[in-house]
C-alpha cells in the first residue's frame, strides 16, 4: 500500500511552563484553562468536552512520548508545529523543544514549522476576548528580525534528523502573507528576504528550502478572531515570491462553516478544483479540518459552528484527500489536518469523552489498512 505523509497541526499552548502564557491563562496550565472552564451556551451545543488523556502538559517529554505513539499507531506521521515570534523572541517553543524533541520515540514522527506570524489581540484571554481592538503583539517583523528568525530556524530545527523535507529541502510554512509583506516593506523586499533564507539554508548543508504558504480564499478576511486581516488575491504574490507549495490551515478560512460537514466538503472539493486551475504549476497539498467551534475562547455565544462532523463524516474527507493525492503528480504524498489539539477551536484528533478515539480510528482506517 502506498505511504502517505499525514501531517497534523499542533497548537503548542497546552503548557504553563513559559511565564508569558500567564498573561492569557493565569491558572498556569496554558489554554487548558479555557477548555476546562468551557460551558454549554445553548441547546445542542456540544460543550463542555473533556480530553480522555487529561489536561496534560505537552511540554513534558513523557506526555509527548505517549502522544507520538498514539499518533503514529493511527497513521499520523508528521506534526506541524505552530511556531511564534513576538517581542523579539520566540513564544510557546516549550512543547517542541522540551516535549517533542526530547521524546525517546521522536524518530517515529517527522515535524516541520509553520510560522504563525499573525498579530495577537485579546482572543486568547477569555476575560477580555470580546474586545478585538487591543493589539498585544504585532506579528509583522522587519528585515533585521527576519534574519534572526532565519538563523534560529536553520540552526535549531532544520538540523534535526527528523525534520520533514521534500526533495531534500526542509519545509517551512508561512501563515500570514499579509503580515509578512507588511513587516518586510513590500513584495520586492520580501522576495529578497526569501533569497537570503534560501541561500543560508543551502550554506548550512541542505539541498535547498521548500517554502510553503497557508492558503486562504483569494479575498481572505478575519473569521477566527485571532488572525490579522489578510485581504487581496494571493496568486500573483505566490508566483512573485517563489513559494514551492501551498496548503490550508482551516476550513473556516475559505468556506462557510456554519452548516453540515458533508456540505462543507463539497465546497472544499470545488476550492481544490479552483486551486488546480488558478495555481497551475504550484503544488497544492490537500487539507482536511475536523471541525470548528471557538466558543471556549469567549464568554458570549459565537455563531458559526460546524455541524455533523462525526468521525464517519471526517473519514469521507480523508478519503477525498487521499484520492486527490492519488490523482495528482505531487512532490510528496502530503495531507495536512487541522489538527492534533486545537481544543478551543473544536478541531482536534485527540480522544475526548464525546467521540473517544473516533477521529484517530478514521485516519487509521483510511491510511493504515
Amino acid at each position: 500500500m502506498k505511504n502517505y505523509d499525514i501531517a497534523a497541526y499542533i497548537w503548542p499552548a497546552y503548557t504553563g511552563d513559559e511565564p508569558r502564557t500567564r498573561t492569557f491563562w493565569p491558572e498556569g496550565i496554558g489554554e487548558w484553562q479555557s477548555v476546562k472552564n468551557a460551558v454549554k451556551k445553548q441547546p445542542g451545543h456540544d460543550w463542555p468536552r473533556k480530553p480522555l488523556w487529561g489536561y496534560v502538559n505537552e511540554a513534558d517529554r513523557y506526555v509527548m512520548e505517549m502522544q507520538i505513539a498514539a499518533a503514529a499507531d493511527h497513521g499520523v506521521n508528521v506534526f506541524i508545529y505552530d511556531w511564534y515570534w513576538y517581542d523579539r523572541r520566540p513564544f510557546l517553543e516549550g512543547c517542541l523543544n522540551d516535549g517533542f524533541l526530547k521524546a525517546q520515540n521522536r524518530d517515529r514522527m517527522k515535524f516541520y514549522l509553520m510560522w504563525a506570524n499573525h498579530t495577537v489581540n485579546n482572543t486568547w484571554d477569555i476575560r477580555n476576548s470580546d474586545d478585538f481592538s487591543n493589539v498585544i503583539w504585532d506579528g509583522a517583523v522587519d528585515r533585521g528580525e527576519f534574519n534572526i528568525i532565519v538563523k534560529r530556524v536553520i540552526e535549531r530545527y532544520f538540523s534535526q534528523p527528523n525534520y520533514y523535507k521534500i526533495d531534500g529541502c526542509p519545509v517551512f510554512m508561512i501563515y500570514d502573507l499579509h503580515n509578512l509583506i507588511r513587516g518586510l516593506g513590500g513584495v520586492d523586499n520580501t522576495r529578497r528576504a526569501f533569497e537570503f533564507f534560501r541561500s543560508r539554508t543551502v550554506k548550512a548543508g541542505h539541498r535547498g528550502l521548500h517554502l510553503q504558504l497557508t492558503a486562504w480564499s483569494e479575498n481572505a478576511v478575519n473569521l477566527s478572531g485571532v488572525d490579522s486581516t489578510a485581504q487581496g488575491t494571493t496568486r500573483r504574490a505566490v508566483s512573485l515570491l517563489g513559494f514551492n507549495s501551498i496548503s490550508h490551515y482551516q476550513f473556516v478560512h475559505f468556506v462557510d462553516i456554519d452548516r453540515d460537514y458533508r456540505a462543507i466538503l463539497a465546497d472544499v472539493q470545488r476550492e481544490w478544483e479552483r486551486i488546480d486551475r488558478d495555481y497551475a504549476g504550484i503544488p497544492y497539498f490537500p487539507h482536511i479540518s475536523v471541525g470548528w467551534d471557538n466558543n471556549p475562547r469567549f464568554n458570549s455565544f459565537r455563531p458559526g459552528i460546524v455541524k455533523g462532523n462525526t468521525p464517519e463524516a471526517f473519514e469521507e474527507g480523508l478519503i477525498m484527500a487521499k484520492q486527490y493525492i492519488d490523482t495528482h503528480s505531487l512532490p510528496a504524498p502530503l495531507i495536512t489536518l487541522n489538527s492534533w489539539n486545537e481544543w478551543t477551536e473544536t478541531s482536534y484528533l485527540q480522544p475526548d469523552d464525546l467521540n473517544g478515539y473516533g477521529y484517530l480510528e478514521a485516519v487509521k482506517r483510511v491510511f493504515l489498512k
